[in-house]
C-alpha cells in the first residue's frame, strides 16, 4: 500500500544515526483520529512497518481488534479481555502513532501521583505546548484503569458507539510502563489534543488505553518533538470516502 506523505515543520531536527527510518523525536503518523472516529478500522498499514518509524507508540488493529502498545521497538496487542500479547507478524493497522523515541528530559514522580498530577508534572517540565511531546513513564503503580475495544464487523459503527459498551479493567500493584504523546490543541482532527497514553505491564500480560492512574513510584521521561511526518492511505481506501468538514470534538470527548 502507497501513501501519500506531508511533511510539517516546527523547528530544525537534529538526525541521529539509529535503527528507524525517521531522525530521533520525530512522530511519524498513520492515517488521522477523524478517520477512526468514522469507523475506518480497516488495517492499512503492517505492524513491522511502523517499526521502521518508531520504536515506541500507540494505536490500534486492524476491525479496531485492541489497543496497539509499541515499547522498546515491540508491537502489543491488548485485546478486549484486557490481556496484552506480541501482535501477529501478519497484524496491520488503521491507526498510529509512533516516535523514535530519545528522553531530553528526565523527572522521578512522587508516592500517590495521580493522573491529573502527572499531567501537571509534565506541563511544568516541557513547558513548550505547542510542541508534540512523546512521553514514556516507567514505575510501580498502585492502579491502573484500562480499556480495551473488541473487533468490528462490518457495516463498522462510529467509535463513539463501540466505547459505549467498552471493557473496563482495574490494574492492581502493577509494575509497567505508561507510552504515549500529550499534543497541542492545533492536531485536532488529526489526533487527539491534550493526552493519549497506553500502558503495558513489565511481565507483558495486560495493559490497554489508559483511563486513570495513581503512581507509586516512577520516572518521567519526555521529548519534545518538532516535526510530525503524516502518512495517508490513498483515495481507493474507505479513507477517501471521509467527510472531514464534520466537526467531531464532541465524538472524541466521549471516546478520550
Amino acid at each position: 500500500m502507497k501513501y501519500l506523505q506531508f511533511h510539517l515543520w516546527a523547528g530544525v531536527v537534529i538526525a541521529l544515526a539509529t535503527g528507524c527510518a525517521t531522525p530521533h523525536n520525530t512522530v511519524t503518523q498513520f492515517s488521522t483520529i477523524d478517520a477512526l472516529l468514522a469507523g475506518a478500522y480497516d488495517g492499512q498499514v503492517p505492524c513491522r512497518k511502523i517499526t521502521h518509524y518508531g520504536n515506541l507508540g500507540i494505536g490500534t488493529f486492524d476491525q479496531l481488534d485492541g489497543e496497539l502498545v509499541l515499547l522498546d521497538g515491540r508491537v502489543f496487542q491488548v485485546k478486549a479481555d484486557g490481556k496484552a500479547h506480541p501482535a501477529e507478524t501478519t497484524a496491520t493497522t488503521p491507526f498510529a502513532a509512533v516516535v523514535c523515541f530519545q528522553p531530553q528530559i528526565t523527572q522521578p514522580t512522587v508516592s500517590g501521583t495521580t493522573f491529573s498530577g502527572f499531567q501537571e508534572q509534565v506541563n511544568a517540565l516541557a513547558t513548550n505546548r505547542n510542541a508534540l511531546c512523546a512521553i514514556r513513564v516507567r514505575g510501580k503503580f498502585r492502579f491502573v484503569k484500562t480499556r480495551s475495544v473488541p473487533a468490528q464487523t462490518k457495516p463498522y459503527p462510529p467509535l463513539v458507539e463501540v466505547t459505549r459498551n467498552q471493557p473496563v479493567f482495574d490494574l492492581v500493584n502493577q509494575e509497567g510502563t505508561l507510552v504515549g504523546f500529550r499534543l497541542p490543541d492545533y492536531v485536532k482532527g488529526i489526533n487527539v489534543p491534550g493526552y493519549h497514553v497506553h500502558f503495558l505491564s513489565a511481565d507483558h500480560q495486560a495493559g490497554g488505553h489508559v483511563l486513570d492512574f495513581t503512581l507509586d513510584q516512577g520516572t518521567i521521561e519526555l521529548a519534545p518533538c518538532y516535526q510530525l511526518q503524516l502518512l495517508l492511505p490513498k483515495d481507493q481506501s474507505a479513507f477517501g470516502q471521509i467527510d472531514f468538514s464534520r466537526d467531531r470534538s464532541k465524538e472524541l470527548k466521549q471516546v478520550e
